[in-house]
């Protein structure tokens, strides 16, 4: 195993993609993206294999790959929370359930909260906030509950801001499950809105049926998100969350304000969240607070600590495998969590770093991997 990881690095594929010309590197950008947008209707032989709609009991290709898009904008705002700003959070589901619950409770017409505003004002039966004006909506709940759990909480540490997290994240389900009058408790809301758009053949343009549209919607919001995480990562907020991962105190004295960016860090990965579940709660048409168990929260850490914690495109990797395998291989689903624990585990050994971790993360564990082998035959 050592030697294949050796193989692996001698490669140096970060270094010759840097060194390959710009129009090169944009190429292959465009065909990496177009492949992306092809996926729903990949038919080609032997490239269908991966498809998970094979088998008659297999999941529907289109929805699948949607929600493995949407625990990729989860990977990307968990990993400018754990990966970049070094802050363990265990219960990013609460944003996630924030922001599918944030579209049911004002798009819905069955919402509580909509038929409050029905009888308070006057509108009709029919009458609830449009898709559009929900977005603004999710993003502000979500970025306030950000701000108002970090703002106590961001002066913890390690073990014990993780522990104030993942109450965080089962707070929010609970209340959802117990607040009748506001989210129909455990029955739920149906009827959540969708984005607008032209009727073909008789059903709006983003249906239950047609998964593919919600992919494509999915993905361009994806892709966009991706461009704004790189420009942040390298922007003086950016490096100021890093030093801050690396050490908080030597970057209190260099001058870092260290609340403030993990504050930053908190409110923009919750608003990542809340966006992720809006797609989610709008996709379903239905949400309700046992989507959002505290299971959930785990397998989005190890989405991006599989994936390679520190870097977008490791927890995007993270995020594809830990969705679409289990989906792709339904038919050893009783063998799932044996084998999750496996790879879990294979993982923290050989690779601790992650499968495509960081330059600087990987250069971190060299050194400590280094340091610990000279210790070894110092005894």
């Amino acid at each position: 195993m050592s030697q294949i990881l050796d193989s692996y690095r001698n490669l140096h594929l970060g270094d010759r993609w840097d060194g390959a010309p710009k129009p090169v590197r944009w190429l292959a950008l465009l065909l990496v993206v177009a492949f992306a947008y092809y996926l729903p209707y990949l038919n080609i032989l032997p490239f269908a294999y991966i498809r998970t709609d094979l088998a008659s009991t297999g999941s529907d290709w289109a929805s699948v790959l949607f929600l493995v898009v949407v625990y990729m904008i989860v990977a990307v705002g968990l990993n400018v929370v754990i990966g970049l700003a070094g802050l363990l959070d265990l219960g990013y589901v609460g944003f996630y359930a924030l922001g599918a619950y944030s579209i049911a409770l004002f798009g819905s017409p069955s919402s509580p909260v909509v038929v409050s505003l029905q009888e308070r004002f006057g509108f009709s039966d029919t009458w609830a906030v449009p898709f559009a004006a929900c977005i603004p909506i999710a993003i502000c709940m979500s970025l306030v509950a950000g701000v108002f759990l970090g703002a106590p909480t961001l002066r913890l540490r390690g073990d014990y801001l993780a522990i104030v997290t993942l109450g965080f994240g089962e707070i929010i389900r609970i209340t959802a499950r117990n607040l009748d009058n506001v989210t129909n408790g455990a029955a739920g809301i149906t009827q959540v809105p969708v984005p607008p758009g032209p009727e073909v053949d008789g059903r709006a343009f983003f249906n239950t049926i047609d998964a593919e549209r919600w992919y494509w919607l999915a993905l361009t919001v994806l892709i966009l998100i991706i461009f704004l995480a790189k420009r942040l990562e390298h922007s003086r907020v950016g490096r100021a969350w890093l030093a801050i991962r690396e050490d908080e105190d030597a970057a209190a004295v260099m001058g870092v304000a260290g609340f403030k960016f993990k504050l930053w860090a908190f409110a923009i990965g919750a608003t990542l969240g809340g966006l992720a579940g809006l797609l989610f709660g709008s996709k379903q048409q239905y949400v309700e607070p046992n989507a959002f168990m505290v299971q959930l929260s785990f397998l989005f850490v190890a989405m991006v600590v599989i994936g390679g914690s520190g870097n977008i495109y490791g927890a995007l990797l993270g995020a594809f495998l830990l969705t679409y395998l289990p989906e792709r291989f339904r038919e050893f689903v009783d063998w799932r969590p044996f084998a999750f624990g496996v790879a879990l585990v294979a993982v923290m050994i050989f690779r601790p770093q992650g499968l495509v971790p960081s330059r600087r993360r990987a250069r971190e564990f060299e050194d400590r991997r280094h340091e610990a082998e000279e210790a070894a035959a110092d005894v």
